[in-house]
């Protein structure tokens, strides 16, 4: 029976094999590919058939001073004028050559508008990101595995109200209590104004940021929290629980041995898959605080409709969240090796 047992657990304690992650790899490049182009036909549709005229929302008060044969050529500059099917073939193909279009808005490549965004919004989305996951893990721990003490029940009601606080809410209550009454904190922008890049410190860009990262960091906060609590209360009622503590190991043993590993793969779904979530609500934050990031972009595009800068955020922000869960799941088969074994 001894030889019988030993080679499946040698399997399952091998790591994944190169080949597999050159099949995983190949299979995840595949459905972001698929994601993105349902994502762009979507997107474009929706983009198509928006009731607000793009030529009026960019010219604005400025559209009384224009003769309409300046308006039609205005129009046929942008491709307007042709059929929306034959303008998604160009955009399409144009998209593959690297090329996202031009923002009318901006008077920038759409490209150069993104990445000028977004490094401006990764700092703010990843120490928000990261935060988050960390004080939601730790939070529903705790809460999953006393669940009957004081402090598990104080984690699950914040939990529960920050889940039902809205983002732009959060951020103006942070804005007028650490903004505007206490004064500890600046109330827009991402530096101070007047000032050149280079006159500005690591200390006056933190200033600026820990606002709108503290708003998301509560966005993030109570799903996993509450996720990994759930996670972790039925891992301590299971029987392997119930043996351990026969045995004499406390709460912490377990908590430490077994329920980490077992809450881990659920909050690294929610954690990667929040990605998305935590997208949307740095444009509120953005807006909120007037940070000059992706999100406060996007603001702006759909508002004076900036057809090419709206599709090309919208795409560039569904690769982030495809890729986000391609790592999950990547995660997943190191972390845990009897998943790979399944596959």
């Amino acid at each position: 029976m001894k030889n019988r047992l030993s080679p499946v657990r040698e399997i399952d304690a091998k790591a994944p094999t190169c080949r597999f992650w050159l099949r995983f790899a190949a299979s995840r490049l595949l459905r972001v590919v698929l994601v993105l182009t349902l994502v762009s036909i979507l997107a474009f549709a929706l983009v198509s058939m928006a009731p607000l005229d793009p030529v009026d929302a960019y010219l604005g008060p400025n559209i009384f001073h224009i003769s309409p044969e300046q308006r039609d050529l205005v129009v046929a500059r942008w491709g307007l004028d042709q059929p929306p099917l034959m303008r998604y073939v160009t955009w399409v193909g144009h998209v593959f050559t690297g090329d996202l279009g031009v923002s009318p808005i901006f008077n920038q490549p759409v490209a150069t508008v993104i990445a000028t965004r977004f490094s401006a919004s990764l700092a703010l989305m990843t120490i928000a990101w990261t935060a988050s996951g960390a004080l939601g893990f730790c939070l529903g721990l705790v809460a999953g595995t006393w669940r009957r003490s004081w402090a598990a029940k104080i984690i699950r009601v914040y939990a529960y109200m920050l889940a039902a606080a809205p983002t732009f809410w959060i951020a103006i209550i942070l804005l007028i209590v650490f903004g505007v009454v206490l004064g500890w904190t600046p109330i827009c922008c991402a530096a101070p104004i007047g000032l050149t890049p280079d006159q500005i410190s690591l200390g006056q860009r933190l200033s600026h940021i820990i606002l709108p990262a503290t708003a998301l960091t509560f966005l993030g906060i109570a799903q996993i929290t509450l996720y990994t609590c759930q996670e972790t209360a039925e891992f301590m009622n299971s029987d392997v629980a119930i043996f351990a503590r026969a045995q004499g190991a406390s709460r912490w043993d377990i908590l430490r041995r077994h329920a980490i590993r077992h809450a881990a793969l659920p909050a690294i779904t929610v954690q990667f898959a929040g990605i998305g979530e935590l997208f949307g609500g740095s444009i509120l934050a953005e807006t909120v605080f007037t940070y000059p990031g992706l999100g406060q972009a996007a603001v702006a595009a759909g508002i004076r409709g900036d057809e090419p800068l709206l599709l090309g955020i919208t795409l560039f922000s569904a690769a982030i969240v495809s890729i986000g869960n391609s790592i999950a799941d990547a995660l997943y088969h190191v972390i845990d090796p009897r998943i790979t074994l399944a596959s």
